[in-house]
């Protein structure tokens, strides 16, 4: 599920048939099942690639998996007909629930697009080799990663590390210390006890397969038992000193002291908040958020030992939040957030002025500027004029693009100017022209729209793991963000901007990370330590924002785009901690279902893309909808105020779709419909609907919430939100006292779905 902002052209050429790693394809007929790989297409820096699983058997093949390895310099872009999972440069397929069931000399296909010229090798079809025979297994885990030490007492030692993977699976993990092993564990955490305090131990991790194949070794860390600690330790620390409030918002209250000092070492301090304990913190500063404006809190700190012992409490700070310049929705305010595309002064002539004559920016109290991007090898905001390659699947396709020329340097004709002042041409009346000045121009005539630029996206994240990944590189990157976006220091670009040019433009930022912990746009740099790393970067934002706030006296929003996928969420999303620094939780609710313009994704089958419930009728296996997108972050005890439902102003379609079901849901299809531009196949603006596809039937289903429109047997289909299920999505939101609507994109619409949701929520 994403959005995307891309061109693509491919070159096809004649199929050749490969074979994995040097082995021969296998002859039609022989035993057991088999896969076979060819190459179907090659443009020289990738190829088109499609894997037959034939059943030479005599029994059904009740589904399957294919694995293989890529060498370096090759990934898999995109891929259809399957569900895939990559762990560095191996890949794993398994079916869809449409194609899953072989039967003997049956045979069925996926598919992917190739970065590069490398062919899979390695080839596994269930655990046995693609050419067919019986598994052998003799393969080793890949070796652990990323030990480290969790945490330390004096008789104890935690360790934690990173998954190995196995072509069969790994069972167990030996745990080694000083070169002897020590323990096992069948998770990726361990601790020992019994230890000698004040000791330096050295521990290593292995991974161990069912056939009792071992990894190496993992790299040794160090770890030192603490100073003893035991029952005679009566001593408390110190009393913290120098408590003082570093900064203040509407609804927080951020606190810094002096360390306590302890004979054996502190390790807590907790915070006490009008004579009760609030909160805890293991560093010297504390942020406490949820607070009510314009209202005195009275603050002390204590600290505790390993044992318990409790230092007396500090001299008590007075802190006041500010009023409320930005109140968070209560009953009849809901917050109404659009996103505005960079881009869509080009082909689409969709201007920061339609915002005003069309009535959006009336009716928003929120507009997100998209999107801006991080320098590949600083990691910072910056600015350049460059666009973004034309292969989607092009794993590069965003590296140093950026448009600083839509945003402050493109003169505005009078015609498209919100004033009616047009900038004056390329020279002169600067130094700051385009979006940006005409944004400005749209908060003078609404002054109580705020407007957040917006970080990253589908194309624009690449290097967000890079960013976030040390505390020095989350300090710049912020830094970086904060000084040419709030304060408005721009870069001299064609002699356009310059210090404080774009000061009070923005009025926050809006992070758009997809996604910490899961690939996304191919290419992207992810791993397992995004998860905790993101919480960090939001952390050091809020941290930034607030102490910069409390030297101008406003408050600056921090809010960000978040996923639907659970998956997603859970490999990159510590809700309950990111909710403590984000004001507002943009939650995805669309793009469920959906094909591509390269024809990836789900190009076989219609779907709701945007569905309130889920569809008893729903045949896959992982059923996405409104309602369920939003349940995790409620598990999480995520203020359900902070949650935008994310809302449509657009549609995915299909051609080519089979008769049957109610009206083409869930039915066959052949590929992307055309869209509204030739490389964004599937994809239309709502205002282009009803005109570019004739005779498209609207019908509503009352059940799951969603609306379509089929152009009958062998025709279109397309998914997508009207005034109908806009009305029925304002009611959810409201019953359920979540805390408004999130649009993609506001380009879409003329006027009607605005409405439709201004109306739905007041």
């Amino acid at each position: 599920m994403f959005r995307r902002r891309w061109h693509t052209c491919f070159l096809f050429v004649a199929a050749v048939a490969l074979v994995f790693g040097g082995v021969t394809a296998p002859a039609h007929g022989a035993a057991g099942p088999t896969a076979t790989f060819t190459k179907a297409s090659d443009w020289g820096s990738g190829y088109t690639g499609a894997i037959t699983i034939t059943n030479g058997g005599s029994t059904a093949l009740n589904g399957w998996n294919v694995e293989f390895d890529l060498p370096s310099g090759t990934s898999v872009a995109s891929y259809w007909d399957a569900l895939m999972t990559r762990t560095g440069d191996h890949y794993k397929f398994a079916n869809r629930e449409y194609n899953g069931n072989v039967a003997p000399g049956a045979s069925v296909s996926f598919g992917f697009i190739g970065n590069g010229s490398g062919v899979p090798v390695k080839c596994r079809l269930n655990g046995a080799p693609c050419e067919g025979g019986t598994p052998d297994d003799t393969e080793p885990p890949t070796v652990p990663t990323n030990l480290a030490v969790t945490g330390t007492t004096s008789t104890s030692v935690s360790l934690s590390w990173s998954p190995s993977t196995d072509n069969v699976g790994v069972t167990v993990y030996e745990v080694v210390r000083n070169g002897t092993v020590t323990g096992a564990s069948k998770s990726t955490q361990y601790s020992e006890t019994g230890l000698t305090p004040n000791t330096e131990y050295s521990y290593q991790v292995r991974a161990l397969d069912a056939k009792g194949n071992r990894s190496e070794l993992s790299t040794a860390v160090t770890a030192r038992t603490r100073p003893g600690d035991g029952p005679g330790d009566t001593e408390p620390p110190s009393v913290p000193t120098n408590l003082k409030v570093t900064a203040a918002t509407s609804d927080s209250v951020s606190l810094s002291w002096t360390a306590s000092t302890d004979n054996v070492g502190v390790t807590l301090y907790e915070i006490v908040r009008n004579g009760a304990k609030t909160g805890v913190s293991k560093g010297t500063e504390y942020r406490e958020s949820g607070l009510t404006p314009d209202t005195e809190y009275s603050y002390q700190v204590r600290a505790l030992d390993a044992r318990g012992n409790q230092s007396a409490l500090s001299t008590a700070v007075t802190a006041r939040t500010q009023p409320s310049d930005d109140p968070g929705p209560g009953p009849g305010s809901y917050q109404k957030v659009g996103y505005f595309p960079q881009w869509g002064i080009y082909g689409r002539k969709f201007f920061i002025k339609d915002l005003d004559t069309n009535g959006a920016a009336k009716k928003l109290t929120h507009l997100n500027y998209s999107f801006e991007n991080l320098h590949p090898t600083t990691y910072t905001c910056f600015a350049t004029t460059k666009s973004v390659g034309s292969n989607p699947s092009d794993p590069n396709q965003g590296d140093g693009a950026g448009d600083s020329t839509a945003d402050y340097v493109w003169p505005i004709d009078a015609a498209q100017s919100v004033d009616g002042v047009g900038d004056g041409g390329w020279a002169g009346a600067g130094p700051l022209k385009g979006n940006f000045n005409q944004l400005r121009k749209l908060k003078a005539k609404h002054p109580h729209l705020k407007v957040l630029v917006s970080l990253g996206g589908w194309t624009f994240s690449k290097f967000f793991s890079d960013a976030a990944a040390t505390q020095e590189n989350r300090e710049r990157m912020v830094s970086s963000c904060i000084d040419m976006y709030i304060k408005g220091n721009l870069p001299k670009h064609y002699d356009m901007g310059g210090p404080g040019t774009a000061a009070n433009i923005f009025d926050g930022i809006d992070v758009d990370w997809e996604w910490p912990g899961a690939e996304g746009h191919p290419g992207n740099h992810f791993g397992p330590a995004d998860k905790q790393n993101f919480v960090l970067l939001l952390q050091e934002f809020r941290k930034q924002l607030d102490a910069y706030g409390s030297q101008v006296g406003r408050k600056f929003l921090l809010t960000a785009f978040t996923p639907a996928d659970p998956a997603k969420i859970s490999a990159g999303w510590d809700l309950p901690q990111v909710a403590k620094y984000l004001d507002l939780f943009n939650v995805q609710g669309y793009d469920f279902h959906g094909s591509g313009s390269d024809n990836s994704w789900e190009p076989k089958r219609t779907g709701h893309q945007a569905n309130l419930y889920v569809d008893k009728d729903d045949p896959y296996s992982t059923h996405f909808s409104v309602e369920t997108a939003l349940q995790p972050y409620l598990d999480a005890k995520v203020d359900r105020r902070k949650l935008l439902v994310g809302i449509p102003f657009y549609g995915r379609g299909w051609q080519q779709v089979a008769a049957g079901g109610k009206q083409g849901e869930w039915q066959d299809a052949n590929g992307a419909a055309p869209g509204d531009f030739p490389e964004e196949a599937g994809v239309r603006g709502y205002k282009n609907l009803a005109t570019a596809v004739p005779g498209c039937t609207v019908h509503h289903d009352e059940q799951a919430v969603a609306t379509f429109c089929h152009t009958g047997q062998g025709g279109q289909w397309w998914s997508f939100d009207d005034a109908w299920s806009i009305g029925k999505k304002t009611e959810y939101i409201k019953a359920k006292r979540y805390g408004g609507a999130m649009i993609w994109d506001l380009s879409g619409d003329t006027g009607t779905l605005m409405t439709a949701l201004d109306n739905g929520l007041r």
